[in-house]
């Protein structure tokens, strides 16, 4: 069980209840919501969480200071990405007529188009917004005990396009599929809300508490 866990505060998401669902499932670490970048570096398992746009995501990093604090985590300890989170580690989002992003996997961040149902043709709003299916690619040990398929809870408008096709670790549909998941080597990310995503978004947090890629 993991001693310690930093959960990013760059000023973007409501921390709190990511902080409630890893005391839940992991009640032996000690889970830190902090800006502070010694206290980042000294834990032993980072999340990185957000919502909101990435322009400002971007910004706010750069306000407190911390660009560099998640790229070197990103390198060394076990490191969870959240909705924004993963989106950031790529290195571009179409978001905001374009913004330069961290770099640390290599891909790109693009706009939901005009989704629509393939059965019916119905256009799908956008955000994708609510309750969906994961299709995981890859056995890892974040997905162990999580059966296949599962449902997890999206607010997102972009989604994510790894230039490695190795990096997809889970699917979603949603008018076509899209990569809802990426990993690799300590780092495993996100587009979905894990903290809002009842059993199975439980487990994939207690799942990051016990890992040691």
């Amino acid at each position: 069980m993991a001693s310690s866990i930093a959960i990013i505060d760059y000023g973007m998401g409501n921390l709190r209840s990511v902080a409630k669902a890893l005391e839940h499932v992991a009640p032996g670490a000690r889970v830190l919501v902090t800006q502070n970048r010694l206290d980042i570096l000294r834990a032993d398992r980072v999340v990185f969480p957000g919502q909101g746009s990435i322009r400002d995501c971007m910004h706010e990093l750069a306000r407190w200071d911390l660009v560099e604090v998640v790229r070197q985590t990103a390198l060394g300890k076990p490191f969870l990405g959240l909705c924004l989170g993963p989106q950031a580690l790529l290195d571009f989002s179409e978001e905001n007529g374009g913004t330069e992003c961290l770099g640390v996997l290599p891909g790109r961040v693009v706009r939901f188009g005009d989704p629509r149902d393939p059965a019916t043709g119905e256009r799908l709003k956008v955000p994708h917004m609510g309750w969906n299916q994961v299709r995981q690619l890859r056995d890892h040990p974040l997905w162990r005990g999580i059966p296949q398929d599962s449902r997890f809870y999206f607010v997102h408008s972009y989604y994510l396009q790894p230039a490695d096709a190795a990096l997809a670790v889970g699917s979603t549909r949603y008018g076509f599929d899209f990569t809802s998941a990426i990993a690799r080597d300590n780092i495993f990310a996100v587009q979905f809300h894990p903290e809002k995503s009842a059993q199975a978004g439980l487990r994939l947090l207690a799942n990051f508490a016990d890992w040691n890629p």
